[in-house]
């Protein structure tokens, strides 16, 4: 996999650190499950993280804090423990048929017009995340953002004001950038997107439709 877009060195110390929200946290662990560098890098940090913590003081427990837990942990009733799953091999990575419950087959599409669609996740307040299918060809309506936007791609690719972006590679967009998303002939793109503030059109059809669509 030939990957050019990878994630920032501040995004991976956040997701070493737990700092991202759980939306973002899942494209983080989506690119990884794909690159090989980013997932050296990341690893890179959680060592120096670890060594943070090795040499800050020892904290002190109570003495029945570990029979208190394992009390907790066998009360937990059975449907409460996830258990690992294994899944098919396709176009999703595992971290993402985890929350899908599956692969492309599983997800639950909505159309938003011209042959678009979208699935949105469920995660945490804080951001969303939703898988995109844009068709061959067909392009996003220009927009710029209010806050971040980071768009991993799983298949097909889109072009825009900043470059190309094939499988594997993600996309971090901010305040500053305005673009126009089009997928590119040939194969239709599906792309993991996550948000923490809504987008800003210019046209007015897709500000109206916005509140319905939840981007």
């Amino acid at each position: 996999m030939n990957i050019k877009h990878h994630l920032t060195d501040d995004i991976l110390m956040a997701y070493s650190a737990g700092t991202l929200p759980e939306a973002f946290n899942l494209v983080v662990a989506t690119h990884l499950s794909m690159c090989d560098e980013c997932r050296a890098a990341a690893a890179s940090y959680d060592a120096v993280g670890g060594a943070v913590l090795e040499g800050d003081e020892v904290a002190t427990i109570s003495d029945g804090a570990l029979k208190a837990t394992l009390k907790l942990i066998s009360e937990m009733p059975k449907d409460a423990i996830k258990t690992e799953r294994t899944y098919k091999p396709g176009i999703f990575p595992t971290p993402l048929q985890d929350y899908v419950g599956g692969d492309l087959d599983s997800v639950q599409w909505r159309s938003v017009g011209m042959g678009v669609k979208q699935a949105v996740l469920k995660t945490s307040k804080e951001a969303s995340v939703r898988l995109l299918y844009i068709p061959a060809g067909a392009a996003m309506p220009d927009h710029s953002h209010k806050g971040k936007e980071m768009t991993l791609v799983l298949q097909g690719a889109f072009s825009d004001e900043d470059g190309r972006f094939g499988r594997g590679d993600v996309e971090i967009a901010d305040q500053e950038l305005h673009h126009h998303p089009t997928a590119e002939m040939g194969e239709d793109c599906i792309c993991l997107t996550a948000t923490d503030a809504p987008l800003k059109f210019n046209s007015l059809i897709p500000r109206i439709a916005q509140p319905f669509l939840r981007i």
